[in-house]
C-alpha cells in the first residue's frame, strides 16, 4: 500500500534528496571558478627586462603544458630585480641578464643554471639615417647616443665593449633597463643605442639593428635560480628545468637568444 505524504512533507522530502545528489556533484566539479582559480599553483617570476617577450610566450607554452600552474612576471633591470630579493620581496624564481647580479643573491637561491646567451648590437631609427656603421660612429659628438646605466648588465657590457676599443662616448642619457634604451631610439629621442639583440628584433619594424663582431662584443649570460622562500619550491624548481629543456630552449632560439 503507498504511503501518502502531506504537500508540505512531499516537498521536504524532495529538498533533501536534491541536496543529497548535488553533493558528490559539486565535489567532482571542484566548485566555481573562482575555487579552481584558488587551487591553482601561482609562480612568481623575476625576470631581466630583456626577457620580456620571450617570457611572455614561453609563459604561455608553460601554462598549457602545466594547466594547475599560471605564472606572473616581474621585468626590469637585474640590478632592481636583485634589489627586490634583498628586501624580501615574496617570488619563485629569479633570472638575470648577468651572472653578476645573481651571485649577488647567491645566499638567496638555489644553484643557478645559465639558459641563454645574447650579444649587444647597436640600434639605430629605422633606415639607419645617420648612417653608424660599427662601435667608433658612436663616438661622433654631434651623435645622440642613449646607454643602459653602467649598473646594469647592458650598461655593463656597453662600457666593457666601448672601452675594449678605446672609445668615449658622451650618452644623452643612461637607462634604468636595456627596453628603456630600445624605447628611446624607437621614439626618435636618440640616434643610437646599444641594446641586445633580441631587443632590436623585437622592435624590427621602428630601429634597425648594426652588427657588432664577436671579436668586439661581450656575451651576455642569463642565469635561472629558485628563491629559497618560495612557497611553492617543487614547481619552482619544476620551471627553471623547463626553461634549460628542449622545449624551452626551442622558445629561446626562436626569438634570437643563444645557446648557453
Amino acid at each position: 500500500m503507498a504511503l501518502s505524504l502531506p504537500l508540505g512533507g512531499r516537498r521536504a522530502t524532495a529538498a533533501a534528496l536534491t541536496a543529497v545528489l548535488l553533493v558528490p556533484l559539486a565535489a567532482c566539479s571542484g566548485g566555481d571558478d573562482g575555487d579552481a582559480t584558488a587551487a591553482d599553483t601561482k609562480l612568481t617570476v623575476l625576470a631581466a627586462a630583456s626577457l620580456t617577450d620571450v617570457f611572455k610566450t614561453a609563459g604561455a607554452a608553460y601554462e598549457k603544458a602545466h594547466p594547475g600552474t599560471r605564472l606572473t612576471f616581474s621585468f626590469a633591470g637585474s640590478q632592481e630585480l636583485v634589489a627586490q630579493v634583498s628586501q624580501g620581496s615574496p617570488a619563485d624564481v629569479l633570472v638575470t641578464a648577468d651572472t653578476k647580479s645573481m651571485d649577488k643573491v647567491r645566499a638567496d637561491t638555489g644553484t643557478p643554471v645559465v639558459i641563454a646567451t645574447n650579444r649587444l648590437v647597436i640600434a639605430t631609427g629605422e633606415g639607419n639615417p645617420h648612417q653608424v656603421d660599427d662601435l667608433k660612429d658612436l663616438g661622433d659628438a654631434k651623435l645622440k647616443v642613449v646607454l643602459a646605466a653602467p649598473e646594469v648588465p647592458a650598461g655593463k657590457y656597453s662600457e666593457q665593449i666601448l672601452a675594449k676599443q678605446g672609445i668615449q662616448v658622451k650618452p644623452v642619457s643612461q637607462e634604468p633597463n636595456v627596453r628603456a634604451v630600445l624605447s628611446k631610439v624607437e621614439l626618435g629621442e636618440a640616434d643610437a643605442g646599444l641594446v641586445y639583440r633580441t631587443d632590436a628584433a623585437s622592435a624590427a619594424d621602428k630601429v634597425d639593428a648594426v652588427e657588432i663582431p664577436d671579436a668586439q662584443n661581450a656575451v651576455a649570460k642569463y642565469p635561472a635560480a629558485t628563491l629559497k622562500d618560495s612557497e611553492n619550491a617543487e614547481d619552482a624548481e619544476a620551471f627553471v628545468a623547463w626553461l634549460a629543456s628542449a622545449d624551452g630552449q626551442r622558445i629561446l632560439r626562436d626569438a634570437g637568444f643563444q645557446k648557453p
